[in-house]
């Protein structure tokens, strides 16, 4: 029995080879996905899934993993690839799913939204990190995929400045924290304004952090969420397609980066 060519990829075609490689054995469109706010305590789980065009329309100047770009970098790539992207989507999940169904679930479900709203339907899937089922078609779970495929980075992109605009836009509603600075994620000066303070309802409750200082620690996470009164900006699950770019947010260099604490 023959065995079918081993696909090559090449080093030389850097974060387009892995994608190069598949359009050769005949997967002309590949899709990337990718989150954004894993390791933060506070705000929601950002997933995007994007797919770039073939050749050099798909190539974007300064595309990379997202946490490796400046700000400012990261809305040029971001507006590149709304410009340039074959589909893309982008899906929230609030912090109250995240603390009612745990967040690997919400990881995986939130990944696989965002590649099934996709207005074109892709042949391949890449996903950092994590393999994602029931898409359908055949994929693979990349280590580190923001960094060696273009399309996760695209995604990851996308998730990163999403996220960070609805996190300054929460800073308006909760400006004790300081979340238009470190974005969620656990550094000392949130560490400080969470004891301070108390979490309010935009933090995961089902962190252990979270549920030291309010108070709850020994309730199962769904119980700890105090009852919200009103909806709050950016709380909601859903699919945002098409989106225009919009101007750069005002926000300062990361504290801490994804994955963090």
């Amino acid at each position: 029995m023959l065995t079918p060519p081993r696909t090559v990829v090449r080093r030389e075609g850097g974060i387009y080879a892995l994608e190069r490689a598949l359009q050769r054995r005949g997967f002309r469109i590949v899709a990337g996905a990718d989150e954004a706010g894993r390791g933060a305590c506070a705000g929601p789980l950002v997933a995007a899934a994007a797919v770039l065009p073939e050749g050099r329309r798909g190539e974007i100047e300064e595309l990379a993993d997202s946490k490796l770009l400046t700000p400012a970098a990261r809305e040029r790539v971001y507006a590149e690839v709304v410009k340039r992207a074959l589909a893309y989507a982008v899906v929230v999940i609030p912090a109250a799913e995240v603390d009612a169904r745990g967040l690997h679930v919400c990881n995986l479900l939130a990944m696989r939204r965002a590649l099934a709203a996709l207005t074109t339907r892709p042949e391949y899937v890449l996903t950092d990190g994590f393999g994602v089922d029931g898409l359908g078609v055949p994929g693979l779970a990349v280590w580190k995929g923001d960094q060696v495929a273009a399309c996760v980075a695209a995604a990851s992109v996308l998730a990163k400045v999403t996220r960070d605009r609805i996190m300054v836009d929460l800073h308006a509603t909760f400006p004790d924290y300081g979340f238009d600075e470190h974005k969620g994620y656990v550094t000392p000066e949130h560490r400080a304004a969470l004891e301070r303070h108390g979490p309010c309802l935009e933090h995961r409750f089902s962190y252990v952090n979270v549920a030291a200082v309010s108070g709850r620690d020994s309730r199962p996470p769904r119980a700890r969420r105090p009852v919200a009164h009103q909806s709050l900006p950016g709380s909601t699950v859903g699919v945002a397609l098409d989106e225009q770019a919009r101007p750069p947010a005002l926000v300062g260099e990361d504290v801490a980066m994804e994955g963090g604490v």
